[in-house]
């Protein structure tokens, strides 16, 4: 079984050290870079290709924002973007130059692990506290997001999806397959020209893309 190669990109060596330990300590992961900011994530992916960062988003120098916008037009890998709960509004510019989830730094290390095989295995990832923070702050009545452009299924999946559930769970809640469900996101995606998953729920909840 091939590992998940990860980079960290944290300004604290405390943290950087913390997530490498907790991660080559499990032979589903490897380590193959630590950066102290977004320029140095950028470099070392160039020379080795890793399948997830780890993305710090207020670094010095380059930020985890503008190193998530490099990382995805040059196709370098996915990011899953580490946040305080303070962050709200840096986290939606990180999802919108396509990070494609959003994890709260006082995880645990199995909660780590399984956020990382879930970007790994293309499914966006979301905190529930950061998504209720989100709707919170920003209010979903007055949104932007236009049910009326959907049907009764697909605003079913829409929700689900938003709720962080993963295509399996949704398939199991509404009872189609997962094949169908898939077909349903890329299509939602498509109307909303949005690049992933995470994307959409912060949509439906914010109403900004």
């Amino acid at each position: 079984m091939e590992k998940i190669k990860v980079i960290i990109a944290d300004d604290s060596d405390f943290v950087r050290e913390g997530m490498k330990i907790i991660l080559e300590v499990d032979d589903e992961f490897e380590v193959i870079g630590c950066a102290a900011n977004g320029k140095e994530a950028v470099s070392i992916a160039e020379n080795v290709k890793p399948d997830v960062f780890l993305m710090d988003i207020q670094m010095p120098g380059m930020d985890g924002i503008e190193a998530t916008k490099q990382i995805v037009e040059r196709k370098l890998g996915k990011v899953l973007v580490l946040t305080t709960f303070d962050d709200d509004e840096l986290v939606q510019k990180a999802l919108q130059n396509g990070a494609n989830g959003y994890l709260v730094k006082n995880h645990t290390p199995e909660h780590l692990k399984q956020m990382i095989k879930s970007v790994y295995n293309g499914t966006g990832v979301m905190e529930e506290s950061m998504l209720l923070n989100l709707a919170k702050s920003n209010g979903r009545a007055s949104s932007g997001f236009n049910a009326g452009r959907y049907t009764a299924r697909e605003l079913e999946v829409v929700k689900a999806v938003a709720e962080g559930l993963s295509n399996k769970e949704i398939a199991e809640k509404l009872y189609i397959s997962e094949g169908t469900v898939k077909n349903y996101i890329t299509s939602i995606l498509a109307k909303e020209n949005l690049s992933h998953r995470t994307a959409l729920a912060v949509y439906y909840l914010t109403g900004k893309k």
